[in-house]
């Protein structure tokens, strides 16, 4: 009975926050989407002691490298378990993902795939209105 009368209240309500909560509601807000193919490969899965030289050893072997970074902890140096390497074709690229994945990289199994672009930072409604202020 209970959720006839919440289908009744939505049916009958003119607000327009609560059909903006049903299209959010409705929308797969954790739903991954497919990284879109590039010359960057994303590795996961590296050793503390993995270095930037020994990935892009590991990655030639499947392409031309571009650069290889192992992404580092500022304070002791050591790899933050992930990395990126750039190759010089997408297919290239798409070689490497399929060499690299599921491969044993300095005694760790290693998970490589598309690199996805970042995501622009979270932006308060203080900042917007700040600029709008500006603006003005």
């Amino acid at each position: 009975m209970a959720t006839r009368a919440g289908l009744l209240r939505r049916y009958f309500s003119t607000s327009k926050f609560s059909s903006q909560i049903t299209a959010a509601a409705n929308a797969a807000p954790n739903a991954k989407t497919e990284p879109v193919p590039s010359t960057t490969i994303f590795i996961s899965g590296l050793c503390k002691r993995t270095t930037s030289e020994r990935l892009h050893e590991k990655a030639s072997n499947f392409g031309e490298v571009v650069h290889a970074r192992v992404v580092l902890d500022r304070f002791s140096g050591f790899s933050e378990g992930y990395g990126f390497v750039k190759y010089t074709t997408i297919a290239q690229a798409e070689q490497g993902i399929k060499g690299l994945d599921g491969q044993f990289l300095d005694g760790w199994v290693v998970f490589a795939e598309f690199a996805r672009s970042r995501t622009p930072p979270y932006s308060s409604s203080r900042e917007n209105n700040t600029r709008q202020d500006e603006m003005d």
